[in-house]
């Protein structure tokens, strides 16, 4: 529990980096790039991302259990990282015309290269953005047991905005059709790419 927990508050602290950049208009990738130059000390720091996954979530919290609830960052780490996809539909809320768009959600799995959906915030993003979206689509490489994925070209053809929910190798190097991409991973190599 402690290892898990420790991953997640690891994710939350480069996460929370993230979002005092880009309210400051800095680019974090760029940032975490010089931070990492030559300073041995931060070559482990992992850049910003949708920590999810079954484990990492319910370890914290049972360890913030089993302490008491005397777990701050623990529970502080749960808000960013939960909180987190919320701040990016505010985000492009202010960018885009959101209620006259499909946003195409690009990787369902809670991770690159697997197939495993559980406590995935790429389900908490589509929930969130059939609010705000005319629609939302749906793809994974990977993902069998979801009904409602449609193949990569349709979602990339059908779609005005897409988001990188999964940073699947897939997705690297995807022709995106000149369409604007969210990409919080800095994964794509794609000059429209949002971060």
């Amino acid at each position: 529990m402690f290892c898990n927990a420790y991953r997640y508050i690891e994710f939350a602290a480069t996460n929370e980096f993230y979002l005092v950049a880009k309210s400051a208009g800095a680019d974090y990738h760029r940032i975490l790039r010089a931070i990492k130059h030559n300073y041995p000390r931060l070559k482990g720091l992992a850049g910003p991302g949708f920590a999810a996954g079954p484990c990492l979530v319910k370890d914290t919290m049972q360890l913030n259990a089993f302490a008491r609830n005397q777990l701050g960052l623990g529970h502080a780490a749960l808000l960013i990282n939960e909180g987190l996809v919320l701040h990016v539909v505010e985000d492009l809320k202010r960018r885009y015309p959101l209620a006259n768009m499909t946003v195409g959600l690009l990787g369902m799995a809670f991770k690159a290269e697997s197939d495993d959906t559980r406590a995935s915030l790429s389900y908490k993003f589509k929930n969130v953005l059939m609010a705000h979206a005319r629609a939302v689509l749906t793809t994974d490489p990977f993902v069998t047991s979801d009904p409602d994925l449609l193949p990569l070209d349709q979602v990339l053809s059908k779609s005005d905005l897409l988001i990188v929910c999964a940073p699947h190798l897939a997705y690297r190097q995807a022709n995106f059709l000149g369409k604007p991409v969210f990409d919080l991973w800095g994964h794509v190599e794609y000059d429209n790419a949002i971060r």
